[in-house]
């Protein structure tokens, strides 16, 4: 691969082509999934409820030509709401262009290979359900989209040592 094909290493996000835009996204289906967002505390929750157009073994938009038209709701992503929204995965390649990180290594982009996203274990292959079937949302919760999975999910990570606690003092 020439550094001219290596276009996310020399361009902003707001200098990529449409072909090299759409080519950024890796497949893993995850901007597609519902969110929740607590009205009091502002606090973002992932659920694993996935937009009905969402293919949910692809992890493609199965109308993605149609998709304003079908899903009013659905959002085109552009550089700018890529810098400020808070909803996009840790491993979105948008959101590391972004922040100026690089692609990790089972990225499409550079395996050459569509299904490395699936592979890795980062898609939302075999943990998603479609809204059709999911009933209310907040039964769905998840954390896991929004995990680095770079780094081992908070239940898997070693709890730090518990220190033998003094006694309280008296003042």
């Amino acid at each position: 691969m020439t550094n001219t094909e290596r276009f996310w290493e020399t361009k902003r996000l707001s200098e990529l082509s449409p072909s090299e835009w759409e080519r950024l996204c890796d497949g893993c289906g995850l901007c597609c999934l519902h969110k929740l967002r607590d009205e009091d505390t502002d606090t973002l929750m992932f659920t694993d409820v996935a937009c009905r157009l969402l293919d949910l073994n692809t992890c493609q938009c199965a109308s993605y030509g149609e998709r304003f038209r079908k899903v009013p709701d659905c959002i085109a992503l552009t550089p700018k709401m890529v810098h400020e929204i808070d909803w996009l995965p840790p491993s979105c390649a948008y959101r590391l262009m972004d922040e100026g990180k690089p692609l990790p290594d089972w990225h499409p982009l550079l395996t050459g290979n569509r299904e490395s996203v699936h592979q890795a274990g980062i898609s939302g292959r075999g943990r998603i359900i479609s809204e059709r079937y999911a009933g209310p949302l907040e039964r769905h919760i998840v954390d896991w989209p929004g995990e680095d999975p770079l780094r081992p999910p908070a239940s898997a990570r070693p709890r730090p040592k518990k220190r033998a606690r003094k006694a309280p003092r008296r003042v």
